[in-house]
């Protein structure tokens, strides 16, 4: 078929047909095997298209491995596709659109320049140049599966990360000016978290469009409303990466602190600490590609994520902090052929500071049989444990602890964070405007989350709202719930003071 368009081609234009073909694999089900009516292993592409819809299909099997290999199909694949890159921007931009519309925010309103914009957008946008750079080149190579995967992890980035670290931001004030372009510093941030925002769900949009058109035709018509200039993103050019936006330190600063947060929220969910639980401290082991100066950048961000009053550190070999290594077997087997066995003998008595070197040097010369064996980067597998109190692990290059201490502070700023989520959930029960201020009435018989509750009173009701937060012997409002925290009990009633 190739071949006789090549044919056509040269006897109708005296050209070849094409420059470039992709020329897909097999399609497989779920168990990887081929699909076949005789196997009853097929599927009916139109009910498969009314159900997932042609964008989830078609960024599915591109996302899910290059056109040219094999694919396996599966429905639960498709229902992730559909969560995580879909319905995450159809998320991102309802949040957008929410606050933009309280507030008033055009696409028309005065942009703050972005080298005076807060670290969090110039990070995001920093990331959206390097995603269109590296969407760009795979595009320009026929790899539409790169493409596709450089912008499921922005897009993870921009939700996960940079909307929900910003949260504050467009709900300061509840309903602070966007559009007063004199406004204060709070304005100010405001127009810069709208602009950027705006800015990352237009481009996304551009960037999905040869895999997504659809969605990405909608997503763009959203965001381009309010300027008059509303048109098809298949209009639209194809997003160039600025360089004068990028900043590959800034990157790599935030990258570091999302590592420490993965490792650190692992840590405590392996211990079982709700990240409502504040916690005293963590501790970040410096070795190579995290010192300290860069974790300092980031510290802030850091302790608000996890929920942690201080970052302390440790050169290499400290006392809270030990590092065992074993050999990668998977590398290294069928290098090493027999001398695995007494590799791994000699791996096991590495000591701290060895290890350390290691991770330095990215090489290691161990004596196997004899002969001495050299160990290169990712050769060894690094694993770290901590002294009682203390939880510690490692990720991607990054050793942590967890200190595990409670003192009796910091369990009742824990309540005060369990309080504030269960109001917040009778908010939405309610149905109440995010603007909505409140009245709460409460009744508790455990002294210590009365204590709580009292000790944290004026910031829990800054965080929801609360024009007034009172005891009383039978609360009663708009919507009423009891609750079970930590060893006592609270029963709570809020009402709807005033609306926005």
């Amino acid at each position: 078929w190739f071949y006789s368009l090549h044919a056509i081609g040269t006897l109708v234009k005296d050209s070849p047909a094409y420059k470039n073909v992709i020329v897909n694999g097999l399609l497989l089900d779920a168990n990887g095997e081929k699909m076949s009516k005789s196997k009853g292993n097929t599927v009916d592409p139109f009910e498969a298209l009314d159900t997932h819809g042609a964008d989830v299909i078609r960024w599915y099997m591109l996302s899910n491995s290059p056109p040219w290999d094999n694919t396996k199909y599966a429905d639960r694949g498709l229902r992730e596709t559909r969560t995580k890159v879909f319905g995450t921007l159809e998320n991102v931009y309802s949040f957008f659109a929410t606050y933009a519309n309280i507030d008033g925010f055009t696409a028309d309103t005065p942009a703050p320049v972005v080298a005076d914009r807060p670290e969090l957008d110039r990070w995001i946008l920093s990331r959206l140049q390097s995603t269109a750079a590296e969407a760009a080149a795979a595009l320009d190579a026929y790899n539409p599966t790169r493409a596709a995967r450089g912008l499921e992890r922005f897009i993870d980035a921009l939700s996960n990360w940079y909307i929900r670290r910003s949260r504050a931001r467009f709900w300061a004030g509840a309903r602070a000016d966007a559009s007063d372009h004199a406004g204060d510093d709070a304005a100010a941030d405001k127009r810069a978290a709208y602009h950027t925002t705006l800015t990352c769900l237009r481009d996304t949009a551009a960037m999905m469009a040869p895999i997504a058109p659809f969605f990405a035709d909608w997503l763009y018509g959203r965001v381009t409303a309010s300027t008059g200039a509303r048109g098809s993103v298949h209009l639209a050019d194809f997003p160039l990466a600025d360089p004068d936006i990028t900043d590959g330190d800034l990157e790599r600063r935030m990258a570091l602190a999302r590592t420490i947060v993965a490792n650190v929220l692992a840590l405590r969910n392996e211990a079982g600490f709700n990240v409502r639980q504040p916690l005293a401290r963590i501790l970040v082991v410096e070795e190579p590609g995290v010192a300290r100066a860069d974790v300092e950048a980031v510290a802030a961000i850091v302790r608000d994520e996890v929920n942690v009053d201080t970052i302390e550190y440790v050169a290499g070999e400290g006392e809270l902090v030990t590092r065992r290594a074993k050999p990668n077997f998977k590398q290294l087997g069928k290098r090493l052929g027999k001398k695995m066995k007494t590799v791994a003998a000699a791996v096991a008595e590495l000591d701290d500071a060895v290890i350390a070197a290691y991770l330095r040097d990215n090489t290691l010369t161990v004596a196997a049989d004899g002969e001495a064996v050299e160990l290169g980067a990712g050769d060894l597998l690094i694993a770290a444990e901590g002294v009682a109190g203390w939880l510690v692990g490692r990720e991607d290059g990054v050793t942590v602890a967890l200190d595990s201490t409670l003192t009796d502070s910091l369990i009742q700023r824990g309540l005060a964070r369990e309080v504030v989520n269960r109001i917040q959930r009778l908010r939405k029960q309610a149905q109440f405007h995010v603007a909505d201020r409140i009245r709460i009435e409460y009744r508790t018989g455990d002294e210590r989350l009365a204590a709580a509750i009292a000790a944290h009173e004026g910031w829990i009701a800054r965080e929801t709202l609360a024009r007034e937060m009172a005891p009383a012997e039978a609360p009663a409002g708009d919507v009423e719930a009891d609750f079970e925290l930590g060893d006592g009990a609270l029963a709570m009633a809020l009402t709807r003071e005033c609306q926005r």
